[in-house]
């Protein structure tokens, strides 16, 4: 009986690391939770970036196909048919061009993560101060 008493602290050791590398190891619950959080983020921008390329893309096929709104952005950048004359007024500026968003660049976030040797560590004291435990109290009942 006192060896099983013993085999269980190897095995308690055992279970803490199995627990701990579940919880927090690097393949854990915990780094999956990040991963996703990650992954929600990157497929929010790419719906973003989705969306900007429709509204890139109407706008290319409306200066491609509509000669009204080709004029009227054509205005916008300075230029006037023949028949048209226009004053600029020195010292208002040019005019003022219409940004188009571009999207932005999101950096892949590495999940935090215990490393595997920590969580061996933890897993081999604890299996070592049950056992020492044991041993201390089969001691203390030894020299009862």
């Amino acid at each position: 009986m006192k060896a099983a008493k013993y085999l269980f602290a190897l095995w308690a050791g055992v279970l803490v690391y199995t627990t701990l590398s579940i919880l927090f190891g690097s393949v854990g619950i915990s780094a999956y939770g990040q991963l996703e959080t990650e992954i929600k983020k990157h497929e929010a921008n790419i719906e973003n970036l989705r969306e900007i390329n429709r509204d890139l893309e109407n706008s290319m096929n409306s200066l491609l196909y509509d000669k009204d709104t080709l004029a009227m952005y054509a205005r916008e950048q300075g230029y006037a048919s023949r028949q048209e004359r226009f004053i600029r007024v020195v010292g208002l500026g040019a005019s003022q061009r219409v940004i188009t968003p571009v999207g932005q660049v999101l950096s892949i976030v590495e999940p935090y993560y215990v490393p595997d040797k920590t969580l061996k560590i933890i897993g081999f004291c604890i299996g070592i101060g049950m056992f020492l435990g044991m041993a201390v109290f089969d001691f203390l009942k030894f020299l009862r």
